[in-house]
């Protein structure tokens, strides 16, 4: 790099948008843009079984399936659920064993992104520790079933790293991977049936 160049930090979106990774604008986040991203990122790092990869955007739609499953969410609740791995669609997945070597970088950075596409939709920027822990338990049980059933983990193994799911077996869930449009058009399907679910309520209160 040239002296005294500052390094680009920014990502051109295919909306347009040019996200800034340092200071990330909600006015730049669009749905198009996670939905498309979210849809060509693999769990797993692809090591799973199948034609396709198994997709964050899937796997945002098992966590925000077993999330209403398992509690008695709001729609607001439910759409923090189906974007808690938004940031993705700009920073990639990294599985956890790896997270822990990189350390905080990865994470102020997630954090950022996070708060920015909270706020483009209407959400607090951080989910309360409450919210948090139950997204993370639908997100552990869809860990349980994905690894199991897609990236060729023994049950035993998978009890020891995630737990055993109680109440949910994965022939009530869709696990099997699909092309990345049909993923990108589901998320798109499922965020605009949350957003009607909001407004109604909106409504209601008016």
């Amino acid at each position: 790099m040239t002296a005294g160049k500052i390094p680009r930090a920014w990502q051109r979106m295919l909306s347009g948008r040019r996200l800034d990774l340092l200071d990330p604008s909600p006015l730049d986040v669009e749905l198009s843009d996670i939905a498309h991203g979210l849809a060509r990122v693999a769990r797993w790092n692809g090591q799973t079984v199948g034609d396709h990869a198994f997709s964050v955007a899937q796997h945002s739609l098992l966590v925000e399936d077993i999330f209403r499953r398992t509690n008695a969410p709001t729609p607001d609740e439910m759409m923090a659920a189906l974007l808690h791995d938004a940031p993705e669609y700009v920073i990639g997945d990294m599985i956890s064993p790896f997270k822990s070597v990189v350390g905080g970088g990865y994470k102020a950075v997630e954090k950022r992104l996070e708060a920015a596409i909270h706020l483009r939709f209407g959400l607090p920027p951080h989910p309360a520790r409450e919210l948090k822990d139950r997204i993370k338990r639908a997100d552990t049980v869809a860990a349980y079933f994905e690894a199991t059933v897609l990236a060729g983990f023994s049950m035993s193994e998978a009890q020891k790293f995630f737990g055993q799911p109680r109440g949910i077996t994965p022939e009530m869930l869709r696990i099997e991977p699909m092309p990345a449009t049909e993923a990108q058009r589901l998320f798109c399907e499922r965020f605009a049936a949350i957003e009607t679910q909001r407004a109604a309520l909106v409504k209601e209160s008016l």
